[in-house]
């Protein structure tokens, strides 16, 4: 029979130093952009509310496929410099 190989085990304090190692993944650029994203969505059900056959559409797909998706993918210039130059 194999031996199985034992890890060494990890604390709770030692969780706790990586979390906090690990710097956010939105910056203040990305929740701006996502509470935008999040207004152009809500004005579209508002004016589709109000019987608007070509605005709520326009606001809606710009809201939900085109402003929140930014919002996720964008990266902060400021963070990856400093990244690069600590060596990280």
């Amino acid at each position: 029979m194999a031996r199985k190989s034992r890890k060494p085990a990890v604390t709770t304090q030692s969780r706790k130093q990586v979390r906090a190692e690990q710097p956010l993944p939105f910056g203040r650029t990305n929740y701006l952009v996502f509470g935008v994203g999040l207004l152009a969505v809500i004005l579209g059900f508002i004016t589709l509310a109000l019987g608007s056959d070509t605005l709520a559409p326009i606001l809606l797909v710009a809201g939900y496929c085109i402003i929140i998706p930014v919002a996720i993918i964008l990266k902060d210039k400021r963070k990856e410099s400093k990244e690069e130059t600590s060596g990280g």
